[in-house]
């Protein structure tokens, strides 16, 4: 035999009310029964009322507390509204926007400040590699840049005049 779904639903819902005057012990004897009954056949609401009779206990654990008064609501009230209109009187302050960016820049230097920092401390002092001093040099195949041989003729000739005739 096939449960309507729909149906279901609604006997759950007719139900939950039920549940917590069930667990107060407020409900009547034909109500008991028939809710005793719709526990054993919903496995949801049975969950239900498992969880609602641990949170009945912890109330019941926890003693009364006295009652606030016939002004705590206007006295909570009127200091929600002072509040209120604190913020809203800062906020409408003619050095807000001074405040404000003085704030950002504060941030902004502190970040800088510390990517200064960091890069200074270690990562900005690398190895650097070996630096050969250079030695002007003469070239003794081009003594002179502006003439350059053009043939292997040319080349000879220069490596001759270079210096070979002093020996």
């Amino acid at each position: 035999m096939a449960i309507d779904p729909e149906l279901g639903r609604r006997n759950c819902e007719m139900y939950e009310p039920l549940l917590e005057d069930y667990l107060s012990g407020q409900l009547g004897g034909t109500d008991v029964t028939s809710v005793l009954e719709h526990l054993h056949g919903c496995g949801s609401c049975s969950a239900a009322l498992e969880h609602a009779a641990g949170s009945v206990g912890v109330l019941h654990a926890a003693e009364p507390s006295a009652d606030p008064g016939p002004g705590f609501a206007r006295i909570v009230m009127a200091r929600i509204r002072a509040a209120e209109n604190e913020r809203v009187a800062l906020r409408a302050s003619p050095w807000q926007p001074f405040v404000a960016f003085g704030w950002r820049f504060a941030a902004t230097a502190t970040l800088a400040l510390v990517a200064w920092l960091s890069y200074n401390a270690g990562w900005g002092h690398r190895a650097q590699p070996n630096v050969v001093a250079l030695r002007p040099t003469i070239d003794i195949f081009a003594p002179d840049p502006a003439k350059v041989p053009a043939t292997g003729d040319e080349v000879l000739i220069m490596v001759a005049d270079n210096g070979h005739e002093k020996h």
